[in-house]
């Protein structure tokens, strides 16, 4: 009679293997974080020198050219004037720029709460409205999170029947899903990325790359606030403006997220973790469970290969224990 063996535990092999990964994965990320640093230390350092030089040089000939003003109320000047700014004052006169915290403002101030993008140009000044906003963007980022997802779903949706539109057709199903890919993905970047500068253009006067940076940061909820559409107190902006850019907003993040996902899942590859696993202990996998046979003699046999099931993107997906006791470890 031989003893009966312990069958190791596929979860603490899978374990030590991902451990490394893990490691590798955070060396990239700080590495990823170390190289932003340093490119964007080396391009915005010298230009924020300048720009302070060059301020402090305007205070000074502003000094000089009134003596009746001295430098502390000037200085106490300026701060009036930021937070004029924060608040959402206008501070040019004879503006025909919408109100900050007027009806449209106030939306599109509501937008950018529960999307998350939280430009920074302008914020509550009240008590009671900094304690509203906090209710308001707790449920209203779930709620948003569950519109983008819906969203994202129907998208992909019209893809897949596009894909089988075209497979019917041509026959061919792995040409039709690249082709309604491509088509998804050349159809967002035309109509989220790339047509949207131009109005901004014409709307805002920046440049295309300036417009195509402030779609960019906006999709992305990135959202500096050093590009705000309707700001510009020298143009007039008429009502429909915001409202086609919370709806282009709303819409090209549920796109936006679908590319993001996409990129997530080529990143992340736990099919490697799994593969790892799966060779390096091929030698030990052919004799760790034991069990006797009718007659008292041992038998050894090798965990089944349905115990651990390809998924659709080829990754091997680790059943639990008690499935996998009920599924393909049956000793009776």
């Amino acid at each position: 009679m031989y003893p009966r063996r312990t069958r190791a535990a596929p979860e603490d092999r899978l374990r030590g293997c991902a451990v490394p990964s893990t490691m590798l994965l955070l060396f990239a990320y700080l590495a990823y974080l170390a190289l932003g640093t340093g490119v964007f230390w080396t391009l915005e350092g010298r230009a924020e020198q300048d720009s302070s030089r060059s301020f402090q040089r305007d205070k000074w000939e502003l000094l000089q050219n009134f003596t009746c003003l001295d430098r502390p109320a000037l200085d106490s000047l300026i701060r009036d004037v930021i937070q004029a700014y924060k608040n959402g004052a206008s501070l040019l006169s004879n503006t025909t720029s919408m109100g900050r915290w007027e009806l449209l403002g106030s939306f599109f101030f509501s937008v950018s709460t529960i999307t998350t993008i939280g430009y920074g140009n302008l914020s509550p000044n009240t008590m009671a409205a900094r304690l509203f906003c906090i209710f308001f963007a707790l449920v209203g980022i779930p709620f948003n999170l569950v519109v983008l997802n819906r969203l994202g779903h129907l998208m992909q949706q019209g893809v897949n029947h596009c894909s089988s539109r075209l497979g019917g057709t041509w026959q061919d199903p792995g040409k039709a899903r690249w082709l309604a890919g491509s088509g998804a993905l050349l159809s967002g970047l035309l109509l989220f990325l790339l047509l949207p500068p131009l109005l901004f253009s014409h709307m805002e006067g920046w440049s295309y790359m300036e417009g195509f940076y402030f779609a960019f940061i906006t999709l992305s909820t990135v959202g500096f606030g050093d590009y705000v559409i309707g700001m510009n107190p020298s143009r007039r902006y008429p009502l429909w403006y915001k409202n086609m850019v919370s709806l282009w907003i709303l819409f090209g993040m549920a796109w936006l997220a679908l590319i993001i996902k996409l990129i997530l899942s080529q990143l992340e590859t736990p099919g490697r973790v799994c593969s790892c696993y799966h060779h390096s202990s091929k030698e030990d996998f052919k004799s760790q469970s034991w069990r006797q046979g009718p007659d008292q003699e041992p038998e050894s046999h090798s965990p089944q290969q349905e115990c651990y099931p390809e998924g659709p993107m080829g990754i091997i997906q680790h059943l639990e224990p008690s499935a996998q006791a009920a599924g393909c470890c049956k000793d009776s």
